[in-house]
């Protein structure tokens, strides 16, 4: 019991540092640093062979990572994209398909979702979900309530399940408690790696001196980052 108040009570100050430091980000930055995320995830064979993806629209205000140029993309590929909608009861997420960003409304999550009437969606190729932060091994904290990891329990299964973070959001290690789900891939503007694999370190990534904050702060905050990666 005590290790679990323990990892609880660590997880909750490490969501509420990420937060702070995320919101420090300059619009420039969060643009920048997502375009390079949609260009690891566009030429990764994952999406490629994908025929349906599972994307998410970022929250006002945020800072979160903007796969919104991603949406249209991938429809005009011919691939289904769905996106996450509270369920009736509003106590989950779902996925419904994403038909055109016109049709999207304010859900009480504070997220752009599909209209109830817009098709359920149970299952597809590519699951990609937001994170807070992210370890190596595919641990990730996002806001506290556990929307996404009963999402991704209840996902039809096979899929494969991949978080977007900024670099900076790469933890040593991330509390795990009862109810956590791990994700099979790690992508942020830096590297994408397969969860449980090398994440690397000891080079800086060509043109990163170019993308304003994150880092610094986040170990001046006293969070373990993983800084570095390896070209490629």
């Amino acid at each position: 019991m005590e290790e679990t108040v323990l990892r609880w009570t660590v997880k909750r100050e490490l969501r509420k540092r990420m937060r702070g430091v995320r919101n420090t980000l300059p619009a420039t930055a969060v643009a920048q640093r997502s375009r390079e995320i949609i260009a690891r995830i566009e030429g990764s064979a994952l999406y490629q062979q994908a025929r349906s993806v599972g994307l998410f629209w970022p929250i006002e205000g945020r800072n979160e990572v903007d796969l919104r140029p991603l949406l249209d993309r991938a429809r005009g590929e011919g691939k289904l994209v769905a996106l996450p909608a509270t369920t009736e009861e509003g106590a989950e997420i779902c996925l419904r398909s994403l038909e055109g960003p016109g049709q999207l409304d304010l859900g009480p999550l504070g997220f752009e979702e599909p209209p109830p009437e817009a098709p359920l969606v149970t299952r597809v190729d590519l699951l990609v979900v937001p994170a807070l932060a992210v370890d190596p091994k595919g641990h990730r904290i996002g806001y506290g309530k556990g929307y996404y990891d009963r999402l991704l329990e209840r996902m039809e299964k096979p899929y494969t399940s991949l978080v977007v973070a900024y670099d900076f959001q790469l933890l040593v290690e991330v509390p795990v408690l009862e109810g956590d789900r791990a994700v099979e891939w790690v992508v942020t503007d830096r590297r994408m790696f397969r969860a449980g694999e090398d994440p690397g370190s000891g080079f800086e990534a060509p043109g990163s001196e170019g993308i304003q904050g994150g880092e610094g702060r986040a170990e001046e905050a006293g969070i373990r980052v993983i800084r570095r990666p390896p070209r490629g």
